[in-house]
């Protein structure tokens, strides 16, 4: 895809004449500066949160995560500077956990913000973490539904089943330590809302 893209993003420069760095809207420019920023954002606090991680685990996750996020953020950074191919393309990243939820909701008591850096824990940590994810995913969507220079969206686009991985891990990880508890419908509700929709009868090559 990226050849087709460097392909195309020639015969664009030389339709319009602009050097290729120069081959992005306005508002295309704004949208990746406050990408940039999200990311920017959530790579600082897995540096501000590392000290104060308990479990190995989590340090293990934190440490993979914040590796494929630089070299995430790297490789945005080369297209938008050159309006080119990166030198490093867009890699894959798998998550390590087992995608095996816990349902149902166990008594706890009720959370409230910490007011001290003392106070903060793996359960904190995690959670901040899983924030940023979410808002670097729909940041990155946003700014791949607005990009003009063909590569630059290609590259975002790529990079959001990556993040939804991660942010995935992140809420495994949690689920499994019931900081994220997931409730569910009664079956019948469930069922009654599972049954409330059906497929489209007929030849549908038409």
């Amino acid at each position: 895809m990226l050849n087709q893209n460097q392909q195309f993003n020639e015969q664009q420069q030389k339709s319009s004449g602009m050097p290729p760095q120069q081959q992005f809207g306005g508002h295309e420019l704004l949208e990746v500066d406050e990408a940039i920023g999200a990311l920017t954002g959530g790579l600082e606090h897995y540096v501000i949160y590392d000290q104060h991680v308990q479990d190995q685990e989590l340090s293990t996750i934190m440490q993979r995560q914040k590796t494929f996020l630089t070299q995430m953020y790297n490789t945005i950074l080369d297209t938008f500077k050159s309006g080119k191919d990166p030198a490093v393309k867009t890699q894959t990243y798998l998550m390590e956990e087992n995608n095996q939820s816990v349902y149902g909701m166990k008594p706890s008591s009720p959370k409230t913000p910490i007011q001290s850096i003392n106070e903060l824990n793996d359960e904190c940590i995690s959670n901040g973490i899983l924030g940023h994810l979410k808002a670097i995913a729909s940041s990155f969507t946003l700014t791949a539904l607005e990009a003009t220079n063909p590569v630059l969206r290609r590259i975002f686009a790529d990079s959001i089943p990556n993040v939804i991985e991660m942010a995935y891990e992140m809420y495994l990880y949690q689920n499994k330590h019931q900081y994220y508890q997931v409730a569910q419908l009664q079956p019948q509700d469930m069922q009654a809302i599972i049954n409330s929709h059906a497929p489209v009868q007929g030849n549908m090559s038409h």
